[in-house]
């Protein structure tokens, strides 16, 4: 069996986690990237349209419809980690089977205005939560038993604007060719 199309799974590559704290230009930058998402991510599945969120962006990957409720689950996933990170010392946060997840009857039942304005909502929260941060509170940590490690304010930063684009690229391959 072959292995997926690399540039189909990770169409913008994969994420570059930094080993040390960001400059504050690059957490605004970075920032900017997840104010901007709900939008980008609107506008693109209105020029996908119904019937093109339908289908998967490559073979066996999720449909349309499902990467843009799995950025809804992810993003408020990450908000909590955000906000439990911030409250407590470097909490275990809960991973989650996103495949599953992707398979609720939820996903295919509910239109997804309503998880685009569930982003809109929460990244609205997030990012004004995210421009009050301290220095020191950009170093403050959660630990994901996924992945048997921390992770820095920072990192989960870079990690969570680089999906946002990760999962839009996706929805971008659904695009109808020009």
């Amino acid at each position: 069996m072959n292995a997926p199309d690399e540039s189909l799974s990770y169409p913008i590559g994969h994420a570059q986690l930094p080993d040390g704290p960001l400059t504050p230009a690059e957490r605004t930058a970075l920032i900017l990237q997840l104010a901007e998402l709900p939008a980008q991510l609107l506008a693109t599945a209105k020029a996908v349209g119904g019937e093109g969120l339908e289908r998967p962006y490559r073979p066996g990957g999720w449909n349309g419809r499902q990467v843009i409720h799995h950025v809804a689950d992810s993003h408020m996933n990450c908000y909590f980690r955000f906000r439990l990170a911030l409250t407590e010392e470097n909490p275990t946060v809960r991973p989650y089977d996103e495949q599953a997840w992707a398979e609720l009857p939820d996903v295919a039942a509910t239109p997804i205005t309503v998880s685009l304005a569930l982003l809109e909502a929460l990244h609205t929260r997030w990012v004004t939560l995210l421009h009050h941060l301290s220095p020191a509170q950009w170093q403050r940590t959660f630990y994901h038993p996924g992945t048997r490690r921390d992770f820095t304010l920072d990192q989960a930063l870079v990690q969570y604007a680089w999906h946002g684009q990760h999962h839009l690229a996706h929805l971008k391959l659904l695009l109808p060719a020009e």
